[in-house]
């Protein structure tokens, strides 16, 4: 049962993912038949005012970490990842990890994961963050599997969620998954929130086109994503860039730390999110602009890599007619 609710606090706390917590677990709705949490603001040292992310802005836990002792939930929000990554104080460290040995479940928000990593709860898990610090996640803990493209991962006594709005849906999928989808559809209903994204959800992330130490490679790369509408091969590439078919496919991999058809079919991906976004294009039209040749073809693709079909994500993120 999820009754207590300890939120641990650390300096240049992330005020958003923070109060995203607080929205979930911290408000009294009980008038309104919603559940009640014990709700526990925690800090190494309870009474000390602590700086946030926004300029001005300092929030003052209450409580000191015994309170994580015999949480139910303890939540880590976020921080910039140089603050989590850096000294951090051996208590926190040390709470977040007898909870979790005690039965609690641990909840990460954006790049609380850090922290979690520090008390070594990932270690053999799955577990993902806001895609910008997915790599720097992985290189610090290795025995780590760290996906970088879902919005929140449940590892049952471990939740970990990627960057802001995700922490919301990690949260109400705990509310959902430990109470029920009536509590859990009643608080996003009070929030004006949509009452579930699945886990498995893609980020919806833009991934620019790499800087390149080598200017042939980057002249390449520019080519393809100024033609995506035309058929390439990597013997083709590997000419226009005056290179072996070996040594491009080498080169390329180790300045974009993918293959040249990944990486282009990821730049058509992302070709076709903007034409569903922006344009009243059909897929057959969108299909030959992006260079996949059917609407058929596009549809596999992009379900594969967005987690959603064309159309569907069409009608959540297209433009919408005037008026």
């Amino acid at each position: 049962m999820l009754s207590k609710v300890a939120v641990v606090l650390f300096e240049k706390l992330a005020m958003f993912e923070f109060g995203v917590v607080c929205e979930v677990f911290g408000l009294d709705r009980t008038a309104d038949g919603l559940p009640g949490f014990d709700f526990k603001v925690c800090g190494v040292e309870p009474g000390r005012p602590l700086a946030s992310t926004t300029p001005g802005v300092t929030v003052t836990p209450a409580h000191d970490l015994a309170e994580t002792g015999d949480a139910d939930l303890v939540v880590i929000p976020a921080a910039p990842v140089q603050v989590l990554t850096g000294p951090i104080d051996a208590r926190l460290i040390e709470a977040v990890r007898e909870a979790h040995r005690a039965g609690a479940t641990v909840l990460t928000v954006c790049s609380g994961a850090f922290l979690a990593g520090e008390a070594g709860l990932l270690n053999g898990r799955k577990c993902t963050t806001h895609w910008r610090y997915a790599d720097q996640l992985a290189e610090r803990y290795p025995e780590a599997t760290v996906d970088p493209d879902v919005l929140f991962v449940d590892e049952g006594d471990l939740i970990t969620s990627a960057g802001t709005a995700a922490g919301i849906d990690a949260c109400l999928h705990l509310v959902r998954r430990e109470i029920g989808s009536a509590a859990a559809n009643g608080i996003a209903r009070r929030m004006v929130v949509p009452p579930q994204r699945d886990g498995g959800q893609r980020q919806f992330i833009e991934r620019p086109v790499p800087e390149c130490s080598s200017d042939n490679l980057g002249d390449i790369l520019e080519w393809m994503t100024e033609h995506l509408d035309r058929p390439m091969t990597v013997d083709e590439l590997a000419a226009r860039a005056a290179m072996s078919t070996r040594t491009f496919a080498r080169r390329f991999a180790a300045e974009t730390g993918t293959t040249p058809v990944k990486w282009l079919t990821t730049q058509r991906i992302l070709h076709a999110k903007h034409l569903l976004e922006d344009t009243p294009l059909g897929l057959e039209q969108i299909a030959a602009r992006c260079g996949f040749g059917s609407a058929a073809l596009l549809r596999h693709h992009f379900q594969r890599q967005i987690g959603l079909a064309p159309v569907e994500y069409r009608r959540r993120f297209g433009r919408r007619p005037a008026g």
